[in-house]
């Protein structure tokens, strides 16, 4: 029996977008988790039903996103996610972003696990909590790509945030969006306004805490033609908190603003 799938449309209002009027990668972050949060209540199994009954939430880990066009400010997309597979202790899911005519804008696949509330540690997936969404039970679930390590420190550029009160979610830790947020911060305006990411690998390894200094680092790794690769790491307290690999494909500038 195939997985349970769920669509909602959303209109790209201006405040999720940049300069450029394109979705900011934060903002997308942001309505795919929406969009997997109304499957979660519709089907009887919410965030606060989580933490209430069992005292568990769902987290991610790690995303793969691929990027063929990113949405526009006003425009309406239509967003699709299911709960493809799990085991004991992960589960993957797969989002998938359409255009009013069917093209398929952005994929992306994520792997989550259930953190206890209090003890903060991984626990093991109860059925209950999974049966709903009809998820394929495997043994290994898909293995996404590894971010790489920044191994050349000498060429990195790096800015320093403090956590705020309002990037803390209601589980308690930074909300993912705010490492995206972080690591594209670094990069200068001129750059983010000439490129589009085109593939971001990240994976997140440890929480960031209220009042935690944290410090985004990027490496431009290599240039070839109209394609940059920069490696991404957000530390707290000289503790990996983040890593990522963005793919950039140089865009046309003008043909982005209106």
């Amino acid at each position: 029996m195939p997985a349970d799938q769920y669509s909602e449309n959303h209109t790209i209002p201006f405040f999720e977008g940049d300069v450029t009027y394109r979705m900011t990668m934060p903002m997308l972050i942001n309505i795919l988790m929406l969009c997997s949060d109304h499957q979660n209540a519709k089907l009887g199994v919410a965030q606060q039903t989580l933490i209430d009954r069992y005292g568990v939430g769902w987290v991610v880990t790690q995303y793969s996103i691929k990027i063929k066009q990113l949405p526009r400010v006003d425009e309406t997309v239509k967003i699709t996610t299911r709960g493809t597979s799990y085991n004991r202790f992960f589960a993957y899911r797969e989002f998938w972003i359409h255009d009013e005519q069917g093209n398929e804008l952005v994929k992306v696949d994520s792997i989550w696990v259930l953190m206890d509330e209090k003890a903060r540690k991984i626990t093991e997936i109860p059925q209950d909590i999974i049966r709903p969404y009809r998820s394929e039970q495997v043994r290994r679930v898909p293995r996404l790509p590894r971010p790489k390590r920044i191994d050349d420190a000498s060429q990195t550029t790096t800015k320093k945030y403090q956590v705020r009160a309002s990037d803390i979610d209601f589980n308690g830790h930074v909300n993912n969006a705010h490492y995206l947020e972080w690591m594209t911060d670094v990069l200068p305006l001129n750059f983010l306004v000439a490129h589009t990411p085109r593939q971001i690998d990240i994976r997140f390894e440890n929480e960031v805490k209220y009042g935690n200094w944290v410090t985004s680092t990027v490496l431009v790794e290599s240039q070839d033609h109209d394609e940059v690769k920069t490696v991404h790491e957000i530390m707290s307290n000289d503790v990996l908190s983040s890593s990522a690999t963005f793919l950039w494909q140089k865009n046309d500038v003008e043909g982005n603003f209106r």
